[in-house]
Formats: structure tokens, sequence, C-alpha cells
């Protein structure tokens, strides 16, 4: 009977170098490593992009015009030939069966390197995308894996199990790096590592979800049964994929369930919402908010009514409504006497922001401030000086609003706009800039 190991040497067998799996030497580590791939774990997780079906080897009578096909045959004539318009030389090979004749054409090749591996009455599999015109068969660049001997179609397949009559993985290459080498690397890996990646989901969730185990969903998604749908595995939606998938979005919801339980330990200030500003502002829209925005307005007062920071994304389509939204928010904290900053990844995104805001906040006795790289340096120290003392409730503008010398009297709620062109740093100071009373930390961006 068989020990399973412990927990950390299981993290070290998965940690084990590249350089150790079998058939990986200094030049393959070199090419792994272009691909981001140092570790057995780094494979096992680099997942097949497509799949071939192999299970079926066609006869050249049989190949479908756009179709990716597998046929065996004879090379009967290989050399340069040129095009009849262009005159561009290119390498053809005539492969024939007992029941036709395919050409198979590279635009781009090593002339002697082709003419040595083409050589007339080798025999070979040829994989590839068939064109017809008329009743000529033509397949471009195709991958050819021969075999050694003179042994017919069924001697070759059984000399080389892992290439043919069976659903094939197809991993992303480098420079160097052919599938029939990747797969036989991946073969190793899994067969030798998958079943020492243990999930950390709790099996009552892995039963309620209908998961398989974590090691045997790699060992499926790497190499499918034979019976599997090919459709199911191009399109992502086998049984393996699906377990693999839930375990990743399980390790993402569970590093944010422990970032949020690190937000609720900072202090923050627990907003009230009175509705001072709100209301007025809604009676003056000449628009009902739909269901979806009053849902989200719900869950954010409610983030803002709490003693610790709120770090929120709001996501929708074009026209959906996200900024009356940021707005209402804004009129939430500028109700509990607290700042608000508005940042937009350009000009001329935040000038819009700007005008919009503007129109409403002006007529609610609110003032609103616009910075930008491009004012003048008298305007930005005017700018600034409201802004500390406290007289703009509401600043819109680009990375300016991020700049040393941009100074808060309170700052109590960031909203950024395409939070993804902003990094981490640039949101860190928005933050830091709400600390100017350390009593009441800035409550973290809306995005």
């Amino acid at each position: 009977m068989a020990l399973t190991p412990s927990h950390d040497r299981a993290r070290q067998l998965l940690a084990t170098p590249l350089v150790q799996v079998r058939g990986v030497g200094p030049r393959l580590v070199d090419k792994l490593s272009k691909l981001n791939l140092h570790t057995v774990e780094d494979a096992l997780y680099t997942l097949p992009f497509r799949y071939e079906d192999r299970r079926t080897i066609c006869k050249i009578s049989q190949l479908r015009h756009g179709c990716q096909e597998v046929f065996f045959g004879e090379i009967l004539s290989a050399g340069e030939t040129t095009t009849s318009r262009s005159r561009k030389k290119i390498f053809e090979v005539i492969v024939g069966d007992d029941t036709g004749q395919a050409i198979l054409k590279w635009f781009h090749y090593r002339r002697d390197w082709q003419k040595k591996r083409f050589a007339v009455g080798r025999k070979a599999f040829f994989i590839g995308e068939v064109k017809r015109f008329g009743s000529t068969r033509e397949i471009h660049h195709p991958e050819a894996e021969f075999s050694e001997g003179e042994g017919g179609m069924e001697q070759l397949i059984a000399s080389d199990p892992l290439s043919f009559g069976r659903i094939l993985p197809v991993y992303p290459l480098t420079e160097g790096l052919h599938q029939k080498t990747a797969r036989k690397i991946w073969k190793d890996a899994v067969d030798r590592y998958a079943d020492y990646v243990v999930s950390a989901i709790p099996q009552e969730i892995t039963d309620r979800r209908q998961l398989i185990p974590l090691e045997q969903a790699l060992h499926q998604v790497h190499w499918p049964n034979n019976d599997a749908s090919l459709e199911r595995l191009n399109e992502n939606r086998d049984e393996g994929r699906r377990s693999l998938v839930y375990d990743e979005f399980f390790y993402l919801e569970l590093g944010l369930a422990l970032k949020r339980r690190g937000i609720v330990l900072e202090k923050g200030i627990p907003f009230r919402v009175d509705h001072r500003y709100t209301k007025p502002l809604a009676a003056m829209l000449p628009f009902r908010l739909t269901d979806a925005q009053r849902r989200v307005l719900g869950e954010i007062k409610r983030d803002l009514m709490q003693p610790h920071p709120m770090n929120r994304l709001v996501q929708g389509d074009v026209g959906s409504g996200k900024t009356i939204v940021a707005l209402m928010a804004a009129l939430v904290a500028i109700e509990n006497d607290t700042q608000v900053a508005v940042v937009a990844p350009t000009e001329i995104l935040a000038e819009q922001h700007f005008l919009n805001f503007r129109h409403w906040l002006d007529r609610l006795d609110l003032k609103v401030a616009f910075l930008s790289g491009a004012m003048t340096a008298k305007d930005k120290r005017t700018a600034y000086e409201a802004i500390r003392s406290g007289e703009v409730h509401l600043v819109v503008g680009t990375h300016a609003v991020l700049q040393e010398g941009v100074e808060f009297d309170r700052l109590g709620l960031g909203i950024i706009d395409e939070q993804h062109r902003f990094g981490v740093r640039q949101r860190g100071v928005l933050k830091k800039n709400g600390d100017s009373d350390p009593a009441h930390p800035v409550t973290d961006p809306v995005r």
C-alpha cells in the first residue's frame, strides 16, 4: 500500500524543476523557460489550448475540405517548384495511398532540410487543414510524423501510441519546441506528479458542485479518454476543465475574502445616510433610477455605513448608468462633511465628468473643482488651496489629482473611472491622501 506524502512533501515534489522530467535537458529547459515554465507544477497547470482527433485515420479520398484531418501516405515525389503567378519558389510533396493522392505545400522552409526529411518512399502521418481545388486536395504546412521501418499504418500506430489512435492535446509552443516533444514532457509530468496535487475545496462543496478530484481532472484535461467529446473539450466544457476552473475561482474568492478580512480590521468613517443631497438630486433627475441602479446604490450605502473602508467595483455596459450611481455615492460622502475625488485616465474623460457633475452639484449649492496637468501653475495653486481648505466638495481630474501638492481637508471617498488604467501605487496615493485626519482614514475607492 502506497503511503500518501505529507502536504510539505507534496509541495516539494510539485516544485521539482522541469530538468528532472524525463527527456528534458538544458536546451529544452531554456525553451520552456520562455513559456514561463520552470517547475512540474507550472507544467501541470499549463493546459492544452485545443485538441486533435486522431482516433480515426482517414484515407486520402475521405479528406474533407476545411477540416483538420489526419491521414497516412507514402511520399511519391518531393522538390522545389515555382508558383504560376508570382514565380515564387515553394516546396511541394505529393503523397499517396491506395485511394488517391494529395499535395503538400510549404511556402517557408529550409530546402536542404526539407529534401532530406521528405525523401521519396518514406511513409508518414500527415496532419493539417485540407483545401479542395476541384479534385485536387492540398494541405499547406502540414505536420508530419514519420516512423522508421517498413511497417504499414497499423504497425506505425502501435509503435507510437502517444501520437495516434486517440484524442491528442495541443500545447503552447515556442521556437524549437515541437508538439511531439511537448506531449512527451507533459505526459511524464502528469503521470508522475499529478497525483500529488490536492485541492483545498471542502468535500461538502466538491460533492454539491459535482466536481471530480483535482488530480483526476488534470489527467483528463491533459490526456482525455477516447470516449470524450471532442466538441466539449475544444469548447472547454468538459468535466475536468470545469473542476479545474472551479478550483481556481475558489482560491481567488478565498484570497479576496482574506483581503476583505484585512480591510475590515482597518478603521474607516462610518457614514450616515440622511439623504440631504441624494433625495433632492433624485427629484431633479429627468428619469427614474433602474432597479439595478437602486440595488447597487443600496449595497454601496450599506458599505459606507460600516466602520471600515469600502473597496467596490461597479461594472456595467456603456450607458447603463454607472456615472449617476457614482454621483449618488459621492453625495453620501459629502453629506457626511467629507470630500470626494474622481479620477479619470484621460483629460477628455475627466472634463466630461467635471461638466456632468457640476451641472447637478451647482443646483445643490456644492462646489466642484477640476484638476489636470495642462492647467497653469497659477490655476493649480488656486485649486490646491480650495481643496486644502475644504471649500471644494468634489474634485474631478486626471492623474493630476494624485500629484504631490494636492492635499484634501478630509477625503472620504475616491472614485476611479476605468480602474484597470491605474496601478496599485496610484490608488494607494489617493488612499493615503485621506489620512490628513488620522481619526478618519479614507474610504477606499469605488471602482
